[in-house]
């Protein structure tokens, strides 16, 4: 049988190997890459000076960029673009069998308390990464108010906390007509209690009880309409402080300009809402959100419920990261939470909305619950 003969490797498929080789090398090493560095990194069925060659017209063609004229290139914001198409377009890398069971250990649980099970997927990634990382939710319904704690902030000001089944935190300020004691306050923050269970009402003088009433309605319609008015997705934030980790981020006008980007509530829902892929903002792609100089990316994939799309897992770090090793950990943490996520909501016959910016979806015909307490509804 007559062997086929192997297809030449074309000029251009030449150039974007050299491409792609001297991306993952400076992703690894942080430095700009010579023709020899790369030669004697995988290259070496190259010579030298067509190494170099390559190097001027990839150069040419802005993917790559040299500081100096005797020193090594290091790729442009388009070259990293590509190098994580190419990524996606071939076979994924593979997470490690550790990670895979970490994932599964943190992501695969029954439980109702979706806030507290999303704020920690969210942490941990985090720490896995050593970036920080945002995930986007919809608002789970049938939450209901389990407890309201208070603490005096001064002589005119006390904060409220309202804690819900979910997990979810929601704070309000009340402002106290006259001088409130801590006893006083501690004896209101019962009456909340008992307005919320029915048990056990606390002794309280005329003039407190009637305070208390009044206090007890005003937090619960303020959070009520926080609750139904949902103009943008619930965002869990983790690992701001890791961005220090990195030397891009130790100019403080870099760092400055990145973490401007969580100033504006909705700029980041913009960023952070997309279409059913995984993909990548880089550079001068976050320009309309961040100020320069453009020195972040943004890694984002969507996780579904029911095969929907219902949120977003974004890592955001600087342009120089191991894309090979996210990617693979998005796409394996993005399938975990979908299953997790739509088996719990149907365990305990929850729905959900996404924001009246976008399309609103439910998870079932029902009409939203909207929760104040178990015993309760306004």
């Amino acid at each position: 049988m007559t062997k086929m003969k192997k297809k030449p490797i074309t000029k251009q498929e030449r150039e974007e190997e050299v491409l792609l080789g001297l991306v993952e090398l400076f992703l690894t090493t942080g430095k700009a890459i010579g023709s020899n560095t790369l030669r004697e990194n995988g290259f070496d069925h190259i010579s030298s000076a067509t190494i170099r060659n390559y190097f001027a017209a990839l150069e040419a063609k802005d993917l790559l960029k040299q500081q100096h004229t005797s020193g090594g290139r290091t790729p442009t914001d388009k070259a990293l673009r590509i190098y994580t198409k190419h990524l996606l377009s071939n076979k994924p890398e593979k997470l490690p069998k550790d990670d895979v069971q970490f994932l599964e250990s943190l992501i695969c649980k029954e439980t109702r308390g979706l806030s507290t099970y999303l704020q920690e997927i969210t942490e941990a990634l985090s720490d896995l990464t050593s970036h920080t990382v945002l995930i986007t939710a919809p608002r789970f319904e049938r939450d209901f108010i389990s407890k309201i704690l208070i603490t005096k902030v001064d002589e005119g000001r006390a904060l409220c906390i309202i804690v819900t089944d979910f997990g979810l935190i929601h704070t309000e300020t009340l402002y106290l007509p006259t001088h409130m004691s801590t006893f006083s306050i501690k004896r209101m923050e019962e009456y909340f209690h008992y307005r919320l269970t029915s048990l056990d009402k606390p002794k309280l003088t005329e003039e407190e009880e009637g305070f208390a009433k009044h206090a007890y309605n005003e937090v619960i319609l303020r959070h009520f309409i926080s609750y139904t008015n949902l103009e943008r997705p619930d965002i869990y934030k983790a690992g701001f402080a890791k961005l220090l980790t990195h030397s891009e981020f130790h100019d403080p006008e870099a760092l400055s300009s990145t973490l401007s980007l969580f100033e504006n509530n909705l700029s980041l829902q913009n960023l952070l809402y997309q279409n059913e892929n995984l993909d990548l903002l880089i550079g001068d792609d976050l320009k309309e959100h961040i100020a320069p100089p453009y020195k972040s990316a943004l890694l984002r994939m969507p996780y579904f419920i029911h095969n929907k799309v219902a949120g977003n897992i974004a890592i955001l770090g600087p342009s120089r990261m191991n894309y090979k090793d996210l990617i693979a950990l998005l796409e394996t943490a993005s399938k975990l939470l979908s299953d997790s996520l739509t088996k719990n909501l149907y365990k305990y016959q929850l729905t959900y909305r996404l924001p009246k910016s976008k399309e609103v979806t439910y998870t079932s015909g029902d009409l939203p619950v909207i929760g104040l307490t178990h015993k309760e509804r306004l």
